[in-house]
Formats: structure tokens, C-alpha cells, sequence
């Protein structure tokens, strides 16, 4: 398998109209491609890596990358998979989201160099377009088209509304690849019908192919997302002991998906691990060694070790961590839902009183799940499996 047939085929879902074809314009000449990232948070996890990734091969091969922020599109809200509408976000919320995506995304992409990355912002079109222009242009895709798109159709179905701004998103999002005059759109499986309308408009508005190749989900064996759940975001610049640690905490069935999405270890070598798994094997030892690639890969191997190190010590051996963040307070004591607010671990009330219900708050050691137990320092506290401190009076 040479070079370009490897690029479109590991970790790729389907090439849109042909692999062939593409293949082929690859090998005549440098191709344009890009993927846009809509900045409704502020840090890019384990799951837009997947896509980076196959950036960061397409640029290694000599091909024009684009790394598109959609600062227009992202107050707009894309409903790709919500039966209910996105929050609105303003220009201003959207601008301070993206302000670090290019620092975090160069932790796989090349931004500078003989052939950088090239960073651009759909607001440089889309905000300036008329609204005769816009009109003018929507013209081009058909109600038919776009309503017959699934999750419409089960908000339809389900009584809900499909707002006006939704039903125009994948316009909009289409139009991206007509004012970049790209060659090739790369995205999740779920944007499938969004890149496709942009076929269509790059066919009838410059009368050209575009291509699309749509790279898998990060899932784990039940089909759900990781990398960004509910306060549990994977970043990609999470503190590597932190990184290394969440990794480990994430399902044993997620250990051969994130192998093959995320790591150049040899399919071969991934299905003996996948084997052995199967035949009994501990999954602790493969978890480990995908925790500490991931954690190299992303930061350095001394890093690495270090964060090994520190998970071995504090999680394997129940020890507490040599160093941890001090907090002094002077009361003597402290109901702990005070107490879990004041260690600054958390960024709201609701958010310390949600994670001591949920037990996921200890207290010296002795998991608390009462909001009001009265607690007499000083105390060490841990929340979650990653967060440690200790607590002190003045």
C-alpha cells in the first residue's frame, strides 16, 4: 500500500464519489482540503484529533491544508444530532473559544514551515455577504434537499421545530468550500449531509468536484463519543499527568477504537492486542500502553513517563500525590459544600453540590456524599480521579 492509498484508506470511513478518483488527482497534482471546527468551546479534545490526524498526513504528503474556524457558522449553531436548538452564541464568545485553537491544534498540525497549515475564518465571507447575496446564492440548493435531512425529519416527526437558522446551516457550512475553491472536505461521520451540500453548491455555482472523506467517530463499544462528555473534556493540551489519567479512566471496549484512530501502530499488532483482550488478557496493560503513546505523541516521552509515574503512585498504589495544590482559608471548619467550593477545583456551587451527590468528592480518604457534613481542617480532598488538594487554615 503506498503512501496516498494509505492516507485514504486507515481511519477513513468512506471517500465521496470515489477513492479512485481521487487517488488519482492526487497523484497529478497538490491537492486543496480543509476541515472546519465551529468554536462552541473553548479546547479541542481527543475527538477532533481524528480529524487533525488525517490533516497532518494529507500535509506531510505536500497537499494545501486549511484549518477552517467557523466563527460565523458557530453563532449560528450547527443541529447536526440535536432534537432541540444549540445556545446562541455571540461574535465575541465564539472569538474567545478559537483564541488558543491554533496553539492547541499545532500539537498535531504544522503551522509553519515549507508548507504550513493555513488558518481561516468563515466570517471573512459569510459575514460580509448581502442579503440579496445570501438569497441569491441559497438559490442554488432546494427545500427537498435540505428537509429530507434526518434530524429534521425526527424533530418533524417528534412535533419539535426546526428553526430557520438550522434549516439554512448547511448552506451556509457548504458555502465554506465554494469561497475556498477546495479540492476536498474532511469530517466526521455525522457531517456527512453538511459537506455533501457543499458538493452540490461546488458543482453548481463553479462547476467543479469536491470531494469528501469522512473519518469515524472516536466511540467506545457502546457507540458513545469520547473525548467530550459532560466535565470530562480529553484536551489535547490537558496537563499530561491529567491526559494520562483520563485515558486511563475511559472504558476497556474504547481501548482498540483509540489505537486505530489515534496511534500509527500497525493494524496487525492492534488486532493481536484486540485478540489477547478477548482471550482473557488484563486490559489494564494495554490501557496503559495506549495512555502513555497518547501522552508522548502529544507532549514528549520524558512527560510521558513522568505522568506514568505519577498515575502508578497516586491511583495504582492509592498514594497521595508528593505535591498538590494548598488552599488557606480561615475558618477551622467548613460544611462541604463550602468547603468543595472554596478548594477552587470547581466553577460553581451547583457544580460541588452535583459532584458530592455523585460521590465523587473524598474527603481524607472517605468518600462524602452530604453537602452539609461538617468538616474540620485541615483536609485533603479529592474530586473526580484527577484532582487533589489539600485544605488549610491560616
Amino acid at each position: 500500500m503506498d503512501k496516498i492509498e494509505e492516507v485514504l484508506t486507515r481511519g477513513v470511513e468512506q471517500v465521496l464519489p470515489s477513492k479512485k478518483a481521487l487517488a488519482e488527482l492526487m497523484r497529478k497534482r497538490p491537492i486543496t482540503l480543509y476541515q472546519g471546527f465551529d468554536p462552541t468551546g473553548d479546547r479541542l479534545h481527543i475527538g477532533h484529533a481524528v480529524g487533525l490526524r488525517k490533516l497532518a498526513q494529507f500535509q506531510k504528503l505536500g497537499h494545501k491544508v486549511i484549518f477552517l474556524i467557523g466563527d460565523f457558522t458557530g453563532m449560528v449553531g450547527d443541529p447536526t444530532g440535536k432534537l432541540s436548538e444549540r445556545k446562541k452564541l455571540t461574535h465575541e464568545e465564539v472569538l474567545k473559544n478559537a483564541k488558543n485553537y491554533k496553539e492547541q491544534a499545532s500539537k498535531i498540525l504544522n503551522f509553519t514551515g515549507e508548507n504550513p497549515v493555513e488558518i481561516k475564518f468563515n466570517g471573512e465571507w459569510l459575514g460580509k455577504m448581502s442579503a440579496v447575496d445570501f438569497f441569491r446564492l441559497a438559490h442554488h440548493l432546494t427545500y427537498a434537499q435540505i428537509i429530507e435531512r434526518d434530524i429534521f425529519q425526527k424533530r418533524i416527526k417528534g412535533g419539535q421545530d426546526v428553526y430557520m437558522n438550522e434549516f439554512l446551516y448547511p448552506f451556509m457550512q457548504g458555502y465554506d468550500s465554494v469561497a475556498m475553491n477546495v479540492d476536498l472536505e474532511i469530517g466526521g461521520t455525522d457531517q456527512v449531509f453538511n459537506m455533501l451540500m457543499g458538493r452540490k453548491l461546488m458543482k453548481n455555482i463553479l462547476h467543479k468536484e469536491k470531494y469528501v472523506l469522512t473519518v469515524p467517530l472516536l466511540t467506545d463499544g457502546h457507540g458513545d463519543k469520547i473525548g467530550k462528555t459532560e466535565n470530562n473534556i480529553i484536551a489535547l493540551t490537558d496537563k499530561p499527568s491529567d491526559f494520562y489519567s483520563k485515558i486511563m479512566s475511559l472504558s476497556d471496549d474504547s481501548i482498540i477504537n483509540c489505537f486505530r484512530l489515534l496511534t500509527d501502530k500497525p493494524l496487525k499488532k492492534i488486532a493481536e492486542i484486540e485478540k489477547a483482550i478477548k482471550k482473557g488478557g488484563n486490559p489494564m496493560k494495554y490501557k496503559k500502553l495506549l495512555a502513555f503513546e497518547l501522552t508522548e505523541w502529544l507532549n514528549s516521552e520524558e512527560e510521558a513517563e513522568t505522568a506514568q509515574k505519577v498515575f502508578e503512585t497516586t491511583f495504582q498504589k492509592r498514594q497521595l500525590p508528593e505535591r498538590m495544590k494548598e488552599v488557606k482559608v480561615k475558618e477551622s471548619s467548613f460544611p462541604l459544600l463550602d468547603l468543595v467550593f472554596a478548594s477552587k477545583l470547581v466553577s460553581s456551587r451547583s457544580e460541588a453540590k452535583r459532584l458530592i451527590t455523585q460521590g465523587a468528592v473524598d474527603v481524607n480518604g472517605e468518600t462524602i456524599k452530604s453537602t452539609t457534613r461538617e468538616v474540620v481542617l485541615p483536609a485533603t480532598i479529592k474530586i473526580g480521579k484527577t484532582k487533589f488538594v489539600k485544605i488549610l487554615q491560616i
